[in-house]
C-alpha cells in the first residue's frame, strides 16, 4: 500500500476568465486527488510565502508564468485528514484566483497534472473533483471569499463529516487583497 502523504501547508491555484466566466483544471495522475479535477498547487517550500508557492506551483504544473498583483486569495480550508491507522493532521489548503498569466497550460505528465481543460464555472464537474469541493468551491465561483473546515478519511478519498464554512470580507495579505 503507498504511503499516506501528510502536508502542514499547500496552495491550489485556479485560472479564471473573468470574461467568460471559465476556469482551467487539470487532471491529477497521482498522489493527493488522483484521478480528480483540481486547480494547479502542491505543498509550500521552507520559507516560500503563499504567493511564491503559488507562483512556483503554476509554472511546475502549467508551464505558465504570472505575477503577484494576478493572484488573489479566496479561500483558506483547514483539512482534518484521517490516516489508515486512525491517525489524524490537520492540511491548511490555500486558495487563489490567478486572472493574468503568460504562455499556454500545457499537461505536465512529469509533474501529476494532464489535460488541462477550461470549463465553464456554472458546469464544474464536481463528480470528478476531490470530494468536498462541491461544499464550498460554488461560494468562491460565486466571489464569496470563505474559510471553511473539511473532514476527509483516508488518502482523502471520502467526506466523512460535514463541511463547515464561514463567509468573510477578505484576506489580508499586504498589497494583496481580494478588494484592492
Amino acid at each position: 500500500m503507498r504511503e499516506e502523504k501528510v502536508l502542514a501547508n499547500a496552495v491550489v491555484c485556479f485560472l479564471v476568465r473573468i470574461y467568460n466566466q471559465s476556469v482551467l483544471m487539470a487532471m491529477k495522475t497521482d498522489g493527493i486527488g488522483k484521478g480528480c479535477w483540481n486547480g494547479y498547487g502542491g505543498g509550500i517550500e521552507s520559507g516560500e510565502t503563499l504567493v511564491k508557492a503559488c507562483i512556483r506551483e503554476l509554472r511546475e504544473e502549467s508551464g505558465i508564468g504570472t505575477f503577484e498583483r494576478s493572484l488573489w486569495k479566496v479561500g483558506e480550508v483547514d483539512c482534518h485528514n484521517t490516516k489508515t491507522d486512525g491517525e489524524t493532521f490537520v492540511c491548511k489548503v490555500h486558495y487563489f484566483f490567478c486572472n493574468f498569466w503568460m504562455g499556454t497550460p500545457e499537461s505536465r505528465p512529469e509533474e501529476k497534472m494532464i489535460n488541462p481543460t477550461w470549463f465553464n464555472i456554472s458546469d464544474l464537474p464536481y463528480s470528478k473533483m476531490m470530494p468536498a469541493d462541491s461544499d464550498f468551491l460554488p461560494f468562491i465561483f460565486e466571489g464569496r471569499v470563505i474559510k471553511a473546515e473539511i473532514f476527509l478519511g483516508p488518502y482523502q478519498k471520502e467526506k466523512i463529516a460535514s463541511t463547515k464554512i464561514d463567509f468573510i470580507e477578505s484576506f489580508s495579505m499586504g498589497r494583496l487583497t481580494r478588494y484592492s
